[in-house]
């Protein structure tokens, strides 16, 4: 049901003049997804300042029954924060909810708002000496309460885990305008049910994330990265586990790129230059990092881990990077690997995770399958192999009519999800399920499983107002 005039009209006054934006061409940035794949409507929206804000127009939406749809950053990629194609939701933008609150360097936490993007939060940290690790290549543009909404995983999963293992403490708005304040900064509380991780994942459908307690490190005093190109995947995990063994846990990333997406990143992506002189079928990104007692004997420990891949078989050749110039520019081939494939056409994109030991055997089959369905595609598999998450993304055959081919995307999801659920995995390793996989989740998760999800949704949004059609 669309909102009426009065309950527009109670909204802005929540928000003020500057609040909220009614305007059709100013809405347009809000209502289209970045691939252009999701495209809605809202009556209105909404950019409050407070969490009384927040509260305030909940209270509203309960009683009226309008539907919200939260968003951050809008950089997600499954269409969890567009509204649908009926003019009857309003957004309700975190963006100016971004002020950066105390950071306590003893215990290790900053706490932040959910308007705060990811790369303020880091940069919060760098400067009182500490880390926080989460990193993805939106991270000047994502914020904080969208990648604990959608659990984000990124680079150094690896290492420090992702966002739920990254977060302390929250503050959530309730559908019925509730506020629960979970700001702790503990790592030990034991009393009942552990809150926090009913919202992080929940995509806004359970609640609207508004601060944030989060886990903070020391700041790594050495880094070495390599570029290292290795025959096979096969390889690749074995190298892994090499270089996990022979570094006492000190890989912070290791990253799975196939020779055709560094081409791509080659051709499309200015400033890039091949970092070895033979190509390869595969390459891998390592990195390491450790802290002062063991910073000067990181790089001896790269060379031995490097000299022993080649003995054994499991790397040809590699490069490490000298400068911070060049483990930038390392990192910035493999950051620009998803960007680059839309400039070689239609891209249709998967975001799944198998165990890693069978990593090598998932994209062996999901390769010769697609192939078989669509001769010409073009598979990039590339991604996280650490974590066992894999973005097996197709590109267009060349020459092949891009609306034609992304009319394909059901039946090549068939394919590839089929053979990760034959292999244990999961069809969303850390882009979420918002509209994209809501209908399909139900064939990877059991009939009890989906009803808890179901019970919760409803104890928590009785009335189904926040973020419809998203998730469950």
């Amino acid at each position: 049901m669309k909102p009426s005039d009065d309950t527009l009209a109670r909204l802005k006054a929540v928000v003020g003049p500057k609040g909220f934006i009614d305007g059709a061409d100013e809405m347009t940035p809000y209502l289209i997804e970045r691939r252009d794949l999701y495209q809605g409507r809202a009556a209105l929206i909404l950019r409050p300042q407070s969490t009384g804000e927040i509260s305030a127009i909940m209270k509203i939406a309960f009683e009226t029954n309008t539907r919200v749809v939260p968003q951050g950053g809008n950089t997600g990629l499954v269409g969890g924060q567009i509204p649908d194609a009926s003019g009857d939701e309003i957004i309700l933008s975190l963006a100016r909810m971004n002020r950066i609150g105390a950071l306590d360097a003893l215990n290790n936490t900053l706490t932040v708002e959910a308007g705060v993007t990811l790369a303020a939060a880091q940069d919060a940290a760098r400067k009182a000496d500490r880390l926080f690790p989460l990193s993805l290549a939106s991270e000047g543009t994502c914020q904080i309460g969208g990648n604990l909404a959608t659990n984000a995983g990124g680079t150094a999963v690896l290492r420090y885990g992702n966002a739920r293992n990254l977060t302390l403490g929250l503050e959530v708005v309730l559908a019925n305008g509730d506020i629960w304040n979970g700001l702790k900064g503990l790592r030990k509380d034991n009393t009942g049910y552990d809150m926090k991780h009913l919202f992080m994942g929940s995509e806004g459908t359970l609640g609207i994330i508004t601060g944030a307690v989060l886990k903070l490190f020391a700041r790594p005093k050495s880094v070495e990265t390599a570029f290292v190109a290795v025959p096979d995947v096969d390889a690749a995990v074995a190298l892994l586990r090499r270089a996990d063994t022979a570094s006492g846990g000190l890989v912070t990333g290791f990253e799975l790129m196939p020779r055709i997406g560094v081409e791509f990143v080659l051709k499309h992506q200015a400033g890039s230059t091949d970092p070895l002189g033979q190509p390869s079928p595969w390459y891998v990104l390592v990195e390491l990092s450790a802290g002062e007692t063991r910073a000067g004997r990181l790089r001896e420990v790269m060379e031995a881990l490097l000299e022993a891949g080649v003995a054994e078989d499991d790397a040809t050749d590699a490069v490490i990077a000298a400068s911070d110039a060049q483990r930038a520019k390392l990192w910035a081939m493999r950051e620009g690997m998803s960007e680059v494939q839309r400039l070689e056409g239609g891209s249709i994109k998967h975001d799944v995770s198998v165990p890693v030991s069978r990593v090598a055997e998932f994209i062996t089959r999901a390769s010769e399958a697609v192939s078989a369905a669509m001769p010409g595609v073009r598979p990039v598999p590339f991604g996280h192999v650490g974590d066992g998450n894999i973005h097996f993304n197709l590109t267009q055959p060349v020459g092949a009519d891009k609306a034609a081919f992304i009319a394909r995307w059901d039946e090549m999801n068939a394919i590839v999800h089929g053979i990760v659920r034959e292999l244990g995995g999961s069809i969303s390793a850390e882009h979420g399920v918002g509209q994209m996989k809501r209908d399909e989740i139900a064939t990877t998760k059991s009939a009890v499983e989906m009803e808890l999800m179901r019970t919760v949704k409803k104890a928590l949004d009785p009335k189904g107002i926040l973020n419809p059609g998203k998730v469950v």
